[in-house]
């Protein structure tokens, strides 16, 4: 037989050690530029729940005083009644744009779930070749 067909085990140990922490180095690489990805989509959920904040902020000032006056000049509402109406609106509007931020920044978005399937399926494929 030829000398590149028979190898040593030494040498195969050797080759199964150094492509195990290849596989492994691989892996982790992975997993970081998973979790960068995650933790970037994290930042955009973040800033939505602050244009949310600043929404509601916005439009308890302006929307609160405009729409005060409006209906009690229009609708001929008291002042109190008027703006306890406004104030349930805006608070609504603002809820809505808040929970939304919430849901994108689910806990779930930041497992490395490609990594983890990869690293299932290498498990797999060194178990298969140790059996």
């Amino acid at each position: 037989m030829n000398q590149d067909t028979q190898r040593s085990v030494p040498d195969l140990l050797g080759d199964l050690v150094d492509q195990t922490t290849t596989l492994v180095r691989k892996e982790i690489q992975l997993a970081r530029a998973e979790f960068s990805e995650n933790v970037s989509s994290m930042g955009n959920a973040g800033a939505t729940i602050g244009a949310g904040a600043f929404v509601m902020l916005a439009a308890l000032i302006i929307l609160l005083q405009a729409a005060v006056a409006l209906l009690v000049e229009y609708a001929g509402l008291s002042a109190t009644v008027s703006a306890l109406i406004v104030g349930v609106v805006v608070a609504l509007v603002g809820y809505a744009v808040l929970r939304t931020g919430l849901n994108r920044m689910k806990a779930t978005t930041l497992a490395p779930e490609r990594t983890m399937n990869q690293m299932s399926r290498d498990a797999a494929v060194v178990k298969e070749q140790v059996l």
